[in-house]
């Protein structure tokens, strides 16, 4: 895998919807996502607005024209997979959608089968979506979230998902077996149609080349290395087969518990949450990319000297820097411009000098 030429440790910057809503006057309602002449004014919007505040960090574009865009590229979150499995998502003017919880019986659990899914919404108007983009540009951009094992099972699992790794594993083995294979399914359909998977889990994915997907372990962080191993791990091992080049998104503060189990699996990227031990993480992973998350809670609250020190701190410990990426996602509205220029000047001293 290979760093996109134009750029030496490469930078993304997420903004949350609330920053977007209150910067630009865009709501995150059901039309942001499925409305096509919505999406394509919305994107051209958020391109402009990037530019204006921040291209010199090279975001955004001085004349952004309309493109056949299927999914965002400038905002995080997914609920296609919850959807696809019967979860309501409740949209809102200045947040991510949300899946709401459906706690199946047992019985539903194990009854499961993988759904009809280019028949169901919401991939059956997003399908329809990508033909009309298809015929009048040629082409479709963009891709959609498509979650992750313990994130989706959840919603839908209940408190008990945990518990039944010890008291029913069998059952919580073959539920996320069947996630994952849905997962995998709907990743390889969206990469057909548009070359991407997972820009809309990290905007670095559109970074790297060859574009990897990305699995979102959020929930990892939850558990414990053995019970990753264990009810996780051979899933992502089929998962990685399928879709390669493969890559974790973790924004956990513990990466570095679970990098050595990560690396049993052939990993392009990994994705290491604010507050991992990236040296340790490093050690174990020596020859992925890391996409370091600075924490946009403390962009928020912290001053540009401090913003500038984490900088530093991160890229201190985790070369080879030619394999490293620094994002900042989900930035709240009211995050001081300074901050983000304050990373910025860190990282330009670190490109200069070659790392």
């Amino acid at each position: 895998m290979n760093i996109q030429p134009d750029s030496f440790l490469p930078i993304e910057l997420v903004f949350n919807p609330n920053w977007w809503h209150k910067t630009a006057g865009i709501s995150f309602d059901e039309a942001f996502y499925f409305d096509a002449e919505t999406r394509t004014r919305n994107d051209i919007v958020m391109r402009r607005v990037l530019y204006e505040k921040y291209g010199a960090l090279g975001l955004g574009e001085a004349d952004p024209q309309p493109r056949p865009i299927i999914g965002s590229m400038h905002v995080a979150g997914g609920f296609v997979i919850p959807a696809l499995l019967g979860a309501p998502i409740r949209f809102e003017a200045d947040a991510a959608p949300q899946p709401e919880p459906v706690h199946w019986t047992t019985e539903q659990i194990e009854a499961f089968e993988i759904p009809d899914w280019r028949n169901l919404w919401p991939m059956k108007q997003l399908i329809a979506d990508m033909d009309a983009l298809e015929a009048q540009y040629g082409y479709v951009i963009g891709d959609l979230n498509t979650d992750g094992l313990l994130n989706a099972a959840y919603h839908f699992y209940g408190q008990d998902l945990f518990a039944d790794f010890y008291h029913a594993p069998d059952r919580v083995r073959r539920f996320l077996g069947l996630v994952g294979e849905l997962i995998g399914e709907v990743a390889a359909y969206i990469k057909s149609r548009t070359g991407s998977y997972s820009i809309a889990v990290n905007r670095m994915a559109g970074r790297v080349a060859p574009t990897p997907f990305l699995h979102a372990n959020c929930s990892v962080q939850m558990i414990s290395p053995k019970s990753y191993r264990e009810m996780q791990l051979p899933v992502e091992q089929y998962l990685a087969e399928k879709l390669q080049p493969f890559g974790i998104h973790h924004c956990g503060d513990n990466l570095h518990r679970v990098a050595a189990e990560y690396a049993k699996l052939p990993l392009a990227y990994v994705e290491a949450g604010w507050g991992s031990d990236i040296a340790r993480v490093r050690e174990a992973l020596p020859n992925v990319f890391l996409n370091l998350r600075l924490s946009p809670i403390r962009m928020l609250q912290c001053t540009p000297q401090e913003i500038a020190q984490d900088t530093e701190n991160l890229l201190r410990v985790a070369a080879p820097l030619e394999k490293v990426g620094l994002c900042c996602i989900n930035l709240d509205h009211g995050t001081p411009d300074a901050n983000l220029f304050a990373m910025f000047e860190v990282i330009e001293r670190y490109r200069r000098r070659g790392g």
